[in-house]
């Protein structure tokens, strides 16, 4: 450091004729310029080291770009000001300027911390797999979790700064003695977005959806695909996207078709004649249900459910290891005993009777 100011004042001793503030504005204009650059050829350096590693290395070093170009600028910049003849109250305004950029330092560090956290704890779980309920339980934790941090370090960190401007922590004391009144006014004005924050943290630690959750919703059958801090995005069976507040799922009952498991039961309700071959029948939807790979080998039923007055009611239950697996199995189930009640019982399908009198010549 002593070796370091003596080379200082010997440079500046030649560099008498120059006035001091052209001395710093040259260096501080410079600093910038020459941090980035040494900050640039590094970063190339560490991005081809870890080129032929894994891909979680690779978007590390790129994730943390940002925050070690400001590190390498903030502290380029110190030492610079440290060897520059500041004028006077020039000092004051770099340290201002650099104690708000080593918060917005830390403020990027928690951010890009967090992000690595989150990315390696779901590395461990994969939601395009058959059985994916615990992997969506922790995306969905996660993701949230994600949300209400990202939000509290950048408010913290946006505090710190402003609280190192003295005329801003003259006006934090003002704003503190009518914060009673204040309060109130801003709970009334923010309360539908108080309520879905609060909601959102009761979805993280309850989880009555997740994401990837089937649900049926307003009379709409779709898959939970976003949930952010304020709303709830659907995917519904015809590419339609629902958007409801996350309050909704709190106060409004619906239909969660993965709660638990993904498991269904598959319900096929037919209308037939009362001489319709009810053991044909279940023979052949045994058939049918055992030849389909939606089938999850578990339950297979056929019962006769009710009499009406001109057609008796059959209903075939069937079991599927998802929802999607269970409507095409439905479906298959349908178009198949259709199929097989016309070809070869077409007596069986409902039809009208009537009497006609007889009439004399």
């Amino acid at each position: 450091m002593r070796d370091r100011q003596i080379l200082a004042n010997k440079l500046l001793g030649q560099l008498q004729w120059i006035p001091d503030w052209a001395i710093s504005v040259a260096i501080l204009s410079l600093t910038p310029f020459c941090a980035n650059l040494l900050h640039r050829i590094l970063f190339r350096v560490v991005t081809g080291w870890v080129s032929h590693m894994d891909l979680f290395w690779r978007a590390l070093v790129a994730r943390t770009e940002g925050p070690t170009r400001l590190a390498f600028l903030i502290i380029a910049v110190s030492l610079a000001a440290s060897i520059a003849p500041l004028p006077p109250g020039w000092g004051a305004i770099v340290r201002q300027v650099l104690s708000v950029g080593f918060i917005a330092l830390l403020g990027w560090i928690a951010l890009t911390a967090f992000h690595v956290w989150m990315v390696m704890h779901l590395r461990r779980f994969k939601l395009d797999t058959e059985d994916n309920l615990l992997a969506r339980k922790h995306v969905t934790q996660t993701r949230i979790l994600q949300r209400v941090v990202n939000g509290l370090i950048v408010v913290i960190a946006a505090s710190a700064a402003l609280m190192t401007f003295d005329s801003v922590r003259q006006y934090g004391v003002s704003l503190l003695a009518s914060a009673g009144a204040a309060g109130i006014i801003v709970g009334l004005a923010l309360q539908p977005v108080l309520k879905n924050l609060i909601a959102g943290i009761q979805l993280a630690i309850t989880q009555p959806i997740r994401i990837d959750d089937a649900l049926i919703v307003e009379g709409e059958w779709g898959n939970v695909e976003e949930i952010t801090s304020t709303y709830v995005v659907m995917r519904l069976w015809d590419w339609r996207r629902m958007i409801l507040p996350l309050s909704y799922f709190i106060e409004q009952p619906f239909q969660n078709w993965t709660r638990e498991n993904a498991d269904l039961i598959g319900v096929v309700m037919l209308y037939l004649d009362h001489t319709a071959p009810v053991a044909e029948i279940r023979r052949k939807a045994e058939e049918i249900v055992q030849a389909s790979p939606n089938w999850d080998r578990r339950v297979i039923a056929v019962q006769v459910t009710d009499f009406k007055q001109s057609t008796m009611e059959v209903r075939i239950l069937a079991s599927a290891g998802s929802a999607g697996r269970a409507f095409d199995l439905r479906c298959e189930i349908r178009e198949k005993i259709i199929a097989f009640l016309q070809q070869d019982h077409a007596h069986a399908l409902p039809r009208l009777r009537a009497e006609l009198p007889a009439f004399s010549a």
